[in-house]
């Protein structure tokens, strides 16, 4: 096949392509679970997640229920913010900072460094108020709005919960080797973002 007869091709093909949607994905379950399916399917806030509830349940009982009570308060909070700012806030680049908070967070599991709860809620309300405007900006109308909203900060309330609880609950040196493991993972997949942001 020629050059030519293939760009004919392309062309004509390109004539039948279906709109894309970028980011937000619509299960046709309504807004919540697209907002489910969103946080499911974002590595930028699964990741960070992942790496609190690691580091809390390293924590133990106590610092698992601060961040349980604090992450999901101040992600909805902001989420909100980002809601109403959603006009204004298009040029704010958050995502361009998406490393910090993997290699924060990612840091600490791996290093099992001790902290007081109080630093633990703080480390939750930040991670909240971070991921939450950006998740409001991006579900600002025509998105699924404060419902879809909900259903992010309802994946993240289950995410911290049983995975902090089920590294709390497992007191043995093999689980938290492996929660340390996971966690230099994540501070690792931080470090390649940061690379990458300044290619």
């Amino acid at each position: 096949m020629t050059r030519t007869a293939m760009r004919a091709a392309c062309g004509a093909l390109s004539l039948f392509a279906l709109p894309a949607h970028a980011h937000l994905i619509e299960t046709g379950l309504g807004p919540v679970y697209d907002g489910v399916m969103h946080f499911a399917l974002t590595p930028e806030d699964v990741a960070p997640t992942l790496a609190l509830a690691l580091f809390t349940g390293l924590r133990g009982a106590a610092h698992g229920r601060a961040a349980m009570l604090a992450l999901p308060v101040a992600w909805f909070v902001s989420g909100c913010i980002g809601l109403a700012a959603a006009g204004l806030a298009n040029d704010i680049a958050l995502g361009a900072a998406a490393w910090v908070p993997l290699l924060l967070l990612g840091g600490l599991a791996a290093g099992d460094v001790r902290v007081s709860s109080c630093v633990t809620a703080a480390l939750a309300i930040a991670l909240g108020v971070f991921l939450g405007f950006e998740n409001g900006v991006t579900m600002a109308p025509p998105g699924p709005g404060v419902s879809g909203l909900m259903g992010v900060v309802t994946c993240a309330f289950v995410v911290v919960t049983l995975t902090s609880a089920l590294v709390a609950s497992r007191d043995s040196q093999l689980m938290r080797t492996a929660a340390r493991v996971v966690g230099s993972w994540i501070a690792a997949s931080g470090l390649l973002l940061l690379g990458w942001s300044f290619r």
